[in-house]
């Protein structure tokens, strides 16, 4: 029986293109080459399935130009990068990989809060370039964190995982918003009270984005929502690029309406606006909220094992446009 053949977009654990080869014919670009749109279609002709990493784009052309396509499986729990309907109308089953990454990527995010707030990535470069002579009263005074009001905007898994860190570990009032309230059970368990997003804005000493991406969301930041914010407050961005307005954010940060920020994303990455990089009152990184070894392979694992069960079996572990797997056998594409 011939394999059928499946690709991989982005270099991944050699561990996981074998347990992809046991099922599959396996195209991997192990050398991690950045492909444009029409590069993308070649591969992909003839591929059941795919193998992608956020930053490969599935929309209605690709789909178009890939009759053979059945599943796209993403090694993320975000998928902006999937025009969702355009593959629930062409019967191509979407899947992601939650759960797996929630609480490295609060970690991640409390990291960035404490940098940016107590100025650390600062404090290090200055003391690197030998400016360091003496102690004074007020060098690199930052932001309390301990007893501080935490915000967060948007309270799903990591949301919660965040508010828990906050709440329980370091003695804040968390407030949060989101599109719909939490149970009182789950708010009594984070430890955190909603208030609609002009009272989260207004109140909230670090407010922490972890609101998915989507044309509602985009720049749910903007030049307004950060004049409604205190001049000392922290603002990190954990959840995806264009949630934020970049541009009145460094405006913000360089004019002093805000104190610091931690971004770990960002419009148009991986490149990053200029004048973002100029200032000094922001931590940036390169989106590794969830780059631990153990959590990225699990990723890895999630997403390979979605295309093995949907391909093999009909069935995948987490799929986002479930209605695919109920299509009638002769609505679905065959590979």
């Amino acid at each position: 029986m011939v394999k059928p053949e499946v690709l991989v977009t982005r270099a991944v654990f050699p561990e996981v293109i074998a347990r992809l080869s046991e099922h599959f014919q396996v195209d991997s670009n192990q050398s991690d080459e950045t492909w444009n749109k029409a590069e993308l279609i070649e591969r992909l002709q003839g591929k059941a399935g795919v193998f992608t990493t956020g930053s490969e784009r599935i929309d209605a052309d690709v789909l178009a130009a890939c009759p053979r396509l059945q599943i796209c499986a993403n090694m993320a729990v975000g998928y902006n990068n999937f025009d969702l309907d355009a593959m629930t109308d062409q019967g191509v089953l979407g899947t992601n990989a939650p759960d797996v990454l929630t609480q490295t990527t609060a970690d991640f995010g409390f990291a960035l809060l404490l940098a940016a707030a107590r100025r650390v990535c600062e404090s290090e470069h200055y003391l690197r370039a030998g400016q360091w002579r003496r102690w004074r009263y007020d060098m690199f005074a930052g932001a309390e964190v301990h007893g501080s009001t935490l915000g967060i905007l948007g309270m799903g898994r990591i949301g919660q995982a965040i508010a828990k860190r906050g709440a329980m570990g370091f003695d804040m009032p968390v407030v949060y918003h989101n599109r719909s309230r939490l149970t009182p059970e789950i708010e009594a368990i984070c430890g955190a009270r909603y208030v609609s997003k002009e009272e989260l804005l207004r109140t909230a000493d670090h407010l922490v984005l972890v609101l998915p991406y989507s044309h509602q969301s985009h720049h749910a930041i903007g030049a307004s929502e950060l004049d409604q914010m205190k001049a000392s407050a922290t603002l990190v961005n954990i959840a995806r690029g264009g949630i934020v307005d970049d541009a009145a954010l460094a405006d913000a940060l360089r004019h002093g309406r805000l104190a610091a920020a931690g971004l770990d994303v960002f419009e148009g990455e991986p490149t990053v606006h200029p004048a973002l990089l100029a200032l000094k009152n922001v931590v940036l990184t390169p989106h590794i909220a969830s780059a631990t070894m153990p959590t990225r392979m699990t990723m890895a694992i999630l997403a390979a094992d979605n295309l093995i069960g949907f391909l093999t079996a009909g069935q995948a572990i987490a799929p986002l446009n479930p209605q695919v797997l109920s299509l009638p056998q002769h609505a679905q594409r065959k590979g």
